[in-house]
Formats: C-alpha cells, structure tokens, sequence
C-alpha cells in the first residue's frame, strides 16, 4: 500500500516523533542526551563546506527526550518537514552507529508528523510534550526532567544554552500562567501523536475485556492490579499483542500508562 502523503501545516510549525526502530533505545547514557542537543543546535546554526554560516534551517519551540524516542515541536524555514528532521536523524545516528559499532537504522523509517494551525493545539502540545516524563513515571514533576526544553522556559538552562524560541510563546503567556498549564496533566481523551499510535491497534474494549475474561478467567479487569508482578506483566504483554493500546489498557484494567508503557520498552 502506497504511503500516505503527509499533512502539511499552514503555518509552518509541526509535532514530530522519531522512534528508534523496532523500539530500542536511542540514548544510553548522559553523552548521548548531550550529543542530540548539540545536533539541534547545529540546525540553528549551519555552516556550508567552507565554513560559511547559513540561515537557521528551523526555530524549535518545545522538545522532550526519551529513552527511545523524541518529541518536538518544530517550525520549518526553507524545507519541507520531512528533509527538515532528516538533518537531525542522520547526523544523530552517524554518532550513534560509530559509539556503538553498529550498522544500520537507528530511527523508524518515516518520521510521525502532525501539523500545528492554532494556537490552542500549539499551548496543547508544549503541555504534552513537557509532560511526557510524568506520564511515563520517570520522574514526580515536570521541573525534575533534565531532557526537556522545561528548563528553558522557567529558566534554569541559561539563556547561551537554550535550544527554543521561548520568547516568542512568553510573549503571548506569562510564565506563571504557562507553568499552572503545564502543572495540569492532559486528559487521556486528548488526541495527540503518541508513541502507541499505530495503525494495527484496532481492538475495541469489548475484545480486551473478553480476551481477558476467556484466557484468564478475569470477569473484572481491575482486579489485573491486585495480581503478583510477573503475572500482572505477562497479561498486560498479551494485551499489547492483541493491539490494544497503552491508554486503552490504563483505562480498563487501572495499571497505571506508565507502568505499561516501561513495560513495553523493555521487550
């Protein structure tokens, strides 16, 4: 089946995802966070073979670094989205492949896009992308995440070090009005490109609560909480084979996103 063309935005400003292929890891340790923050900033910053400087290649607004994936939010200059972030990937994955004397992909194929129109949906997604730490579990606040442009914002990353065009959202937003946003956790109803968007996810909740119901004799998934750690996993792991996804599995058995979503990693 022939790829779907991607939605291009009105306003030049995207939501990307780049996932490391088949899921694994694309930071194992501290270098690596580094290394990608320098490769965007290297983006803001271009220079030709001859060491002239070029005009930045995009303005980054937002972005969260996660052990197998990040999100960013994005605008473009001179090029579509697509040759925009492959700058980015490739460059990372040069680094990534000769630290760890491996070949091959790093990241999924084709890169996750959604265009950003509004300013609603943009306010939206700097919530989201922020909180993807404490949705993950990871960390108790968004403030104690080191890979993420918060600190940008509220002013703990000095000014020379920052990645993001905070002014131009600050101007817009008072930081204490943005902070009181970002302190209030989205709604799952909320639909944003997440990293369990896939198109094979197509189970309904009648399906999992059945599936549950005649494999293991569950009759009330939120018992699933009450079970012992390895059976718990070893459920919640069939239901992701079935195609259910991870706020799907939260909402129906109560096991917390971020527990499943760990989980997940690890395979």
């Amino acid at each position: 089946m022939p790829r779907q063309p991607r939605v291009t935005s009105g306003t030049d400003i995207y939501h990307v995802m780049l996932r490391g292929i088949n899921r694994q890891d694309i930071f194992e340790d501290q270098e690596d966070y580094v290394r990608f923050l320098t490769c965007m900033q290297q983006m803001l910053e271009p220079y030709d073979d001859l060491g002239n400087r070029l005009p930045p290649l995009c303005t980054f607004y937002a972005y969260c670094l996660m052990s197998n994936h990040v999100h960013v939010l994005i605008k473009t200059h001179h090029e579509d989205i697509g040759a925009t972030i492959k700058h980015l990937a490739v460059v990372y994955a040069m680094y990534f492949n000769h630290k760890y004397s491996r070949a091959g992909h790093l990241f999924q194929d084709r890169l996750k896009s959604e265009p950003v129109n509004d300013m609603a949906y943009f306010t939206t997604l700097l919530r989201y992308i922020h909180q993807n730490p404490l949705k993950a579990g990871i960390v108790q606040s968004v403030s104690e995440y080191p890979w993420s442009s918060w600190g940008e914002y509220t002013g703990t990353v000095p000014p020379a070090l920052s990645l993001c065009a905070t002014n131009v959202v600050l101007k817009r937003m008072p930081l204490s009005d943005l902070q009181e946003l970002v302190d209030a956790p989205l709604s799952d109803d909320v639909m944003i490109l997440d990293i369990d968007d896939n198109p094979r996810v197509t189970i309904g909740d009648h399906e999992v609560r059945q599936y549950l119901l005649d494999h293991f004799q569950i009759s009330k998934p939120l018992n699933i909480q009450a079970l012992d750690k390895e059976q718990r996993n070893q459920i919640l792991l069939f239901l992701l084979d079935l195609g259910a996804g991870f706020r799907q599995i939260s909402r129906i058995t109560g096991v917390p996103y971020g527990v499943i979503y760990r989980l997940s990693s690890k395979r």
